[in-house]
């Protein structure tokens, strides 16, 4: 045992060593590193995504935070040369497969970091066409508008945020590609597919919205003047059965069943048609037949 011992001096020794070095090594380019990358701006642009967001949660800067993924690197480096002398076969293959993940790792980083930084430009400079061509303030003057506005929603934040969603979970499947995650990656797909239905549906109901509201304004301003009786009751039925096929259509392009909704307007549409008819048809004929008949 003793010569066993002794003869492993030599090995501790070394390991001490590797320990310490890696240690200065780790800590110096740790900070080498993080201080290339703030003075290539690289922090800044990681603070405006939600990867800077998360960071900062830690309670962490992003220097800071590549100081010690970098530093980290390092020293898994010098734990894989102290495992190989130590000979230990199960946490050498473990530590190899982390080594070789590492890599893909920083490629799925990179991928979803500059991606993010594509889709926050490309929906900011949406959402501020948007605000210029004045789309809010149109949205807004609709009753359905004015109840989005009261939760703190604009008509540019909607779109906006949308395209920022699809666009996140765009670079987010490629990202779990790269590393790997197939059922992970199976699932963000799904999303994905669906999400173009959610879109064209949310914009369907507000183009909608605001015609019917322009189509409504021309008729009222077009009979006002023309003693047209029941016109307070038509034209807010016309509104309403318009707005009812807008959110239909709407809710069938994003295959949300709207079967049972049919079951409820089909008898609804039935009364209202013959309200209509005996105010304005039938009613009309029976008090002229009755004249008639005296």
């Amino acid at each position: 045992m003793v010569d066993q011992f002794i003869a492993f001096i030599p090995t501790l020794v070394a390991i001490i060593i590797l320990i310490i070095v890696g240690k200065i090594v780790g800590t110096f380019l740790g900070k080498l590193g993080a201080r290339l990358l703030d003075r290539i701006g690289l922090d800044d642009l990681v603070d405006k995504t939600i990867i800077g967001g998360m960071i900062r949660r830690g309670q962490m800067s992003t220097v800071g935070f590549f100081d010690a993924v970098i530093r980290w690197f390092i020293y898994i480096i010098f734990a894989m040369i102290i495992l190989d002398l130590l000979n230990i076969q199960t946490v050498n293959n473990f530590v190899n497969l982390i080594i070789y993940y590492i890599p893909l790792v920083i490629s799925a980083f990179v991928v979803l970091l500059i991606g993010l930084l594509i889709v926050d430009f490309i929906s900011d400079l949406v959402k501020k066409l948007l605000i210029s061509t004045g789309v809010d303030e149109k949205f807004e003057s609709t009753a359905f508008g004015a109840s989005v506005r009261s939760g703190r929603l604009t008509a540019s934040g909607i779109i906006s945020g949308l395209i920022r969603l699809f666009g996140y979970l765009i670079f987010l499947t490629t990202a779990s590609n790269i590393l790997q995650l197939t059922m992970f990656t199976e699932l963000l797909i799904s999303i994905t597919e669906y999400l173009p239905r959610l879109f064209t549906g949310i914009l369907i109901l507000m183009i909608g919205i605001l015609s019917i509201d322009l189509v409504m304004d021309y008729l009222s301003g077009t009979v006002r003047g023309m003693n047209v009786e029941g016109t307070e009751i038509i034209l807010p039925l016309l509104r309403g059965f318009l707005l009812l096929i807008v959110v239909l259509v709407a809710l069938d392009t994003m295959l949300i069943n709207t079967s049972i909704l049919y079951l409820f307007f089909g008898p609804l549409a039935w009364g209202i048609a013959i309200v209509v008819a005996f105010k304005y048809g039938v009613k009309d004929a029976i008090v002229a037949y009755a004249r008639e008949r005296k």
